[in-house]
């Protein structure tokens, strides 16, 4: 039941708030909506062109409110109400629901979704490239259950590949691209049990280095996982928690170099100044880690030394695409995830604005033609708008009353959990005695825990071009690479192409068929 108070409020809302003097007439939705059926109308021509080009972002932690928030967002930076706003993701064709568990967890972490999403495989929390058979933490569960990504498939058809993240290169995101681990947290051997290196187990950043040499661009952060222990970081000489971990005493960097042939141009970078200096035409491997450990969120990021999210994908779009047969590019907007889990909305909501940002960027510089482009999320989190905000209330302000049980305001974020449970006196907090604008405040939650935590729910998930059409309705997790590996011709499905197409030709083979003519089993 409403109270006659709420009741007053929106009625005066009603009366006053400003609506688009456009959406006052019913021309403007009928047009709208002839203009939406129109076009898809024209999706029932399916676009079955072999994808010559795979490009996978993931937002890390980008539930579908999480994607409405930061519409509102976007369209609030423009000086718009924010909810008519599209985000580049919104622009895509076909929309499907993910199924997120893990194999042992109705709400799952970041290690098994990636696995399900990068392997086709679903698997445990807690481990990367690894199937079900693999126990969190135990080394010795580990061999004969590792699990080949979509980055391998590229790569073993001549493809170039290359991933980029706002979070550490060994993260649980990426990590799944090339790593078979029983622990997304033994980011260099530091991070290992005795018992797991004496069992022969090797940290992430080591198998980054070696067990698919030849990724052609990787970027993000994790520079101190890759030198010696208490090796000076360039940027943060003073800084003892920059400093290199690894007990082994490798410089992994020149074991990368190592690696490369001598004829090929080899580049590693720390800072966005010598990112942008690069030619990428006369580059063929690029490793760029910017920060010791995560990079900074996008409202901290230093405009010198950082790059964004949108100018590493640039950069890597160039060096890949000079590749005739193509490219796989895994693309993680990661610190969304660790701006909810602090209760940082305003910090969340930002990373994926940049990310959306830097989808624009990919679709300026590809075409649908050849390239298939998904846009997902591995989970989502405890993380809600509401209270009857207003068009174009700030999406960062209060509800429009007091509630009616402490009469105190509230803003319209909250979160299920979280650090930003606070009592004063006895009572919750009152919010108006607060900046609840800052970067930095942690929404109020319901429950205090140090870490917010994921949600359980389904995550959209956005496809166009080729093929894009076979993700549809709801689906488990681990489909989706195997969508994105049978519109490439990679992987082991490959009967339905010609050996042109296999090459990354233009040529569709004979099972390309239209969607209503697939075989069920190829539709669920």
């Amino acid at each position: 039941m409403i109270s006659p108070f709420l009741v007053l409020v929106i009625g005066t809302c009603l009366t006053h708030c400003l609506v688009p003097e456009k959406e006052k007439d019913p021309k403007y939705w009928r047009d709208q909506a002839q203009q939406t059926l129109k076009h898809a109308l024209g999706l029932q021509k399916l676009n079955t062109n072999v994808a010559k080009n795979v490009i996978m972002f993931l937002g890390d932690g980008m539930g579908v409110s999480t994607v409405t928030a930061a519409r509102i967002l976007k369209g609030q930076l423009h000086n718009n109400p924010g909810e008519e706003t599209r985000l580049e993701m919104d622009k895509f064709p076909f929309v499907a629901l993910s199924k997120t568990y893990n194999t042992n967890a109705q709400v799952p972490d970041s290690a098994g979704t990636a696995t399900a999403y990068l392997c086709g495989v679903k698997a445990n929390e807690g481990t990367v490239g690894v199937s079900a058979a693999t126990e969190r933490s135990r080394c010795n569960t580990t061999q004969g259950n590792e699990v080949t990504s979509i980055l391998r498939w590229a790569k073993d058809a001549g493809k170039s590949v290359g991933i980029v993240t706002t979070t550490r290169v060994n993260h649980a995101t990426p990590s799944a691209a090339y790593a078979h681990s029983a622990d997304r947290d033994w980011y260099s051997d530091n991070e290992m049990p005795p018992e797991a290196l004496s069992q022969g187990c090797k940290d992430i950043a080591y198998q980054l280095m070696h067990n698919i040499r030849d990724i052609d661009v990787i970027m993000g952060g994790g520079r101190k996982y890759m030198y010696p222990k208490n090796k000076t970081d360039v940027e943060y000489e003073m800084d003892e928690k920059a400093r290199g971990t690894r007990l082994d005493g490798l410089d992994l960097i020149d074991i990368w170099k190592s690696f490369k042939p001598r004829h090929k141009h080899t580049h590693f970078i720390w800072n966005r100044t010598e990112l942008l200096a690069l030619d990428p035409h006369t580059v063929d491997y690029l490793l760029g880690l910017f920060e010791p450990g995560d990079m900074q969120y996008e409202l901290n990021r230093n405009n010198v030394t950082d790059p964004s999210l949108s100018e590493m994908v640039e950069v890597a779009i160039q060096i890949l695409k000079k590749n005739p047969k193509g490219f796989f590019l895994l693309v993680e907007g990661g610190r969304i995830d660790h701006g909810h889990h602090e209760g940082k909305a305003k910090q969340a909501l930002h990373e994926a604005v940049e990310m959306d940002q830097a989808i624009e960027q990919a679709g300026t510089m590809t075409s649908t033609g050849d390239t298939l482009t998904v846009v997902t999320a591995d989970h989502s989190h405890v993380f809600t708008f509401g209270g009857y905000t207003p068009r174009g209330n700030s999406i960062f302000g209060l509800a429009p009353m007091l509630s009616d049980t402490d009469k105190k305001p509230f803003t319209a974020i909250l979160y299920g959990n979280g650090p930003g449970y606070k009592v004063v006196g006895g009572e919750r907090e009152n919010v108006s005695m607060v900046d609840y604008a800052h970067n930095n405040y942690q929404a109020q939650s319901a429950v205090p825990l140090r870490h917010e935590t994921h949600g359980g729910e389904d995550v959209a998930v956005f496809a166009k071009g080729p093929m894009a059409h076979l993700l549809h309705g709801v689906h488990e997790q681990n489909y989706i690479p195997h969508v994105m590996a049978y519109a490439a011709c990679i992987g082991a499905n490959l009967d339905h192409c010609t050996p042109a197409s296999s090459a990354g030709g233009p040529a569709p083979g004979p099972l390309l068929l239209p969607l209503a003519l697939l075989p069920m089993s190829m539709l669920f």
